[in-house]
């Protein structure tokens, strides 16, 4: 796996692709915004950890103009520790938002949680599913979702997300259980990175997202999925 750390501290820079090189990883580094970009545009970069407060153009530009063009996982590494500021990173796009100061054997994991992630997303006996009569499809080979024929572009963490969903429709799921199958761990929070995830995605398969059909909320209890895939369709 190739992976580009974007990380203006060189202290920090240094010590992260040690240990992830370590870990049998290609790691390219940079301390720009422009650079990163450029690197994106010029690499495979498979995975990209991403500082906020970096030299150029700010972390926040560089995660929205990323998601403008690929799906690929992208996790925040910032002294930004406001809840307001986790919410905002993965409504940019985030699959994952680590605070500073932070353990190497921390982000290491929830490199491989998305690394399981990504994997397991390839592992399906079914190709194909639809719902609704054909309005949403889901490609689990390419990782595409279509709304009434039309790509969206759902980051790893929130494609994750849905397929649990899907798989078990009406199925109720708690946030902690729901991070658990999707994360690899529980949220012992407050159960807002979920909620965020969530609401990220109905803005993106939902006709009306104030108003969902697909993924329903059973307030108290959790969230399910209320489609069972199309047969005959």
């Amino acid at each position: 796996m190739n992976i580009l750390i974007v990380e203006d501290d060189e202290s920090i820079c240094n010590i992260l692709q040690s240990y992830l090189v370590n870990e049998g990883w290609t790691v390219y580094t940079s301390e720009d915004g422009n650079d990163a970009l450029q690197k994106i545009h010029n690499f495979k970069i498979d995975l990209l950890i991403l500082d906020l407060m970096i030299h150029g153009i700010p972390g926040e530009e560089v995660c929205r103009k990323v998601r403008g063009t690929s799906s690929m996982p992208i996790i925040m590494i910032t002294s930004k520790a406001r809840e307001i500021d986790t919410i905002n990173g993965l409504n940019l796009g985030a699959d994952d938002y680590i605070t500073k100061p932070f353990r190497v054997k921390e982000v290491i994991a929830r490199i491989r949680a998305l690394e399981r992630r990504m994997n397991m997303l390839s592992i399906n006996s079914r190709t194909m599913m639809r719902f609704n009569k054909g309005r949403l499809q889901i490609n689990f080979e390419s990782k595409e979702v279509y709304v009434n024929g039309k790509l969206v572009n759902l980051t790893v963490t929130e494609f994750k997300v849905l397929s649990v969903l899907l798989k078990k429709p009406n199925k109720l799921y708690n946030r902690q259980d729901l991070s658990y199958e999707v994360q690899g761990y529980r949220d012992i929070g407050d159960g807002r990175t979920t909620d965020t995830h969530i609401k990220n995605i109905r803005k993106k398969i939902e006709e009306d997202h104030k108003n969902p059909v697909y993924i329903v909320t059973k307030i108290g209890a959790g969230y399910k999925f209320t489609f069972h895939p199309d047969e005959d369709y």
